[in-house]
């Protein structure tokens, strides 16, 4: 049966997700009549203004923090690139260290080579098999020239999420700023940043069914840094630019229809999160999951078959030809001409060969039982239509 035929089934909600129609709903008005600039004194800028501190209110509520604390971007790229460099050039007096995990967005990665040219010195934190940092590990690492510690919450491609807590524990008690990306995660686990001992926190709104160019970054009362952005000084003079109205509307009407379902919907994901692992695992030979077996977001799996990483991409092929949009690992991963192998799966402990062969498959808010079925019975067809290296 062809993609023509067929509906489609949309398996990659990790790379990004549709955009729910009361998002949409929300945001019209702001794209039409509501059109003022924010930083304009007559009435069309007053009712942006408006807009814009009570969505910076709700969105406080939804994270624990005060509204003041919270400075709107275009993404969750710019906040974590905000994050690092910002904290990083404000407290160079103290010190020049800074801390991330190895299996860390390219966003964030890709930061610290670029302030590695600038004087500073990255460690990068190794996990384990499941992809889950060593907290004892990290209090090792922890020096007097440390200034920021910065783990994400759940991992892009596997799906494991980290102890938060534990981490922020550590960080206050070294008095280090603790950032944490939960582009992934938030909407879809529980996201407290006060218990969290968060100083900093990264946000995006297409992760989680609202519009794509728009993010959020969290920063603590107190914490020191430096803006990336000089201009007009909107957002406290933290991130100067005219105000993406309309998407910070829509980012937190997604926030709020995410976090007034987020228990049932947990549970609705990861059931079908569980049935889709059970059944691959127990009908395809030398199946295996990458990344935590409980400690993931209920919406995640990723899944590599022995003797056929070199099939990846045709299973993909495949898939995609009977309408079914999955992916190899991070979209934003696919922009690197080297094709190089997924940093996040060699260091879990797979080769390089193993790492370019694992399948992403990530649910979301309108995956079916239905599709589930259809999905499994297209993929175990699929599966018999490549050649093994080892048979």
């Amino acid at each position: 049966m062809s993609a023509n035929n067929t509906k489609k089934i949309y398996f990659d909600n990790a790379a990004t997700t549709p955009m729910d129609s009361r998002v949409l709903e929300a945001m019209l008005p702001f794209l039409k009549e509501n059109y003022g600039n924010a930083s304009s004194l007559h009435s069309f800028g007053m009712v942006a203004k408006d807009a814009i501190e009570n969505c910076r209110q709700k969105m406080a509520g939804f994270l624990n923090v005060s509204s003041d604390e919270l400075i709107f971007t275009s993404s969750g790229t710019e906040s974590n690139n905000l994050a690092l460099k910002g904290v990083a050039f404000a407290n160079r007096g103290k010190g020049n260290h800074i801390i991330v995990s190895s299996i860390e967005h390219d966003c964030i990665l890709n930061a610290c080579k670029w302030l590695e040219t600038q004087g500073f010195y990255v460690t990068y934190l190794p996990v384990d098999k499941y992809g889950s940092i060593n907290v004892d590990v990290l209090k090792k690492y922890i020096g007097p020239k440390t200034l920021l510690v910065s783990v994400m919450h759940a991992n892009n491609e596997i799906g494991t999420l980290q102890p938060l807590e534990e981490i922020g524990k550590v960080c206050r008690e070294q008095n280090v700023y603790f950032h944490s990306d939960a582009c992934q995660s938030f909407g879809k686990v529980p996201l407290d940043v006060r218990k969290m001992n968060l100083d900093l926190l990264t946000l995006n709104s297409h992760k989680i069914y609202g519009p794509k160019g728009v993010g959020v970054l969290f920063i603590k009362d107190g914490v020191k840094i430096t803006p990336l952005l000089h201009g007009g000084g909107q957002e406290y003079g933290m991130r100067s630019s005219t105000e993406n109205i309309a998407g910070i509307v829509g980012f937190v009407k997604a926030a709020e229809l995410c976090l007034g379902d987020l228990e049932n919907e947990c549970k609705r994901l990861s059931a079908l999160r569980d049935k889709l692992i059970k059944t691959i695992l127990n009908n395809i030979e030398n199946a295996y999951l990458n990344g935590h077996t409980t400690q993931r977001l209920p919406n995640n799996i990723n899944i590599g078959i022995g003797g056929m990483e070199g099939e990846t991409i045709r299973l993909l092929l495949l898939l995609d030809e009977e309408g079914i949009a999955v992916s190899a690992g991070s979209a934003c991963s696919n922009n690197d001409k080297t094709a190089s192998a997924s940093h996040v799966l060699q260091a879990i402990g797979l080769n390089p060969f193993e790492a370019r062969g694992s399948v992403r498959i990530s649910l979301g808010r309108f995956s079916t039982e239905e599709e589930i079925d259809r999905f499994l019975e297209i993929f175990m067809s699929s599966i018999k239509k490549l050649n093994p290296i080892f048979r």
